[in-house]
């Protein structure tokens, strides 16, 4: 496993179709949309736009805590055993647990923490998305 990677750059934005319009009209391509999130392919990486309530929910925390020009940065892993795993190597490191690994609505398993600087990563399985065994998006 290669642990110097990102897979996932998400932004929270407050109105998703004027957010996806200002970035189609860059020239854009959106791969995969659903009501509250909207995913563009960025040959081996995603790059998110979602809502920011819902983010916020599925950081654990209030959207008044995010601040302007919150995200957050992704790792995904092959299973829920690595999410684990690389969950509480960042927590042994001096990470900020946010919230422990679990299932989640969308079907797949994450968990999130803050670096030392408060910047909030995710650690997730998302059984949609294949990786190659340098643990890019395929």
């Amino acid at each position: 496993m290669n642990p110097n990677r990102i897979t996932l750059i998400t932004l929270s934005v407050t109105d998703l179709p004027r957010a996806r319009a200002f970035y189609e009209a860059l020239g854009w391509q959106c791969s995969e949309a659903l009501d509250e999130v909207a995913f563009y392919d960025m040959g081996g990486m995603k790059f998110g736009l979602y809502s920011r309530a819902k983010l916020a929910e599925d950081l654990g925390r209030a959207p008044g805590d995010l601040g302007a020009g919150a995200m957050t940065l992704a790792q995904n892993f092959n299973s829920e055993a690595e999410v684990d795993r690389a969950y509480q190597a960042a927590i042994d490191a001096g990470a900020t647990p946010c919230k422990p690994p679990e299932k989640v609505f969308w079907g797949g398993y994450s968990g999130t923490y803050a670096d030392p600087d408060g910047h909030i990563w995710e650690v997730a399985h998302n059984p949609f998305w294949q990786l190659d065994d340098q643990g890019l998006l395929t």
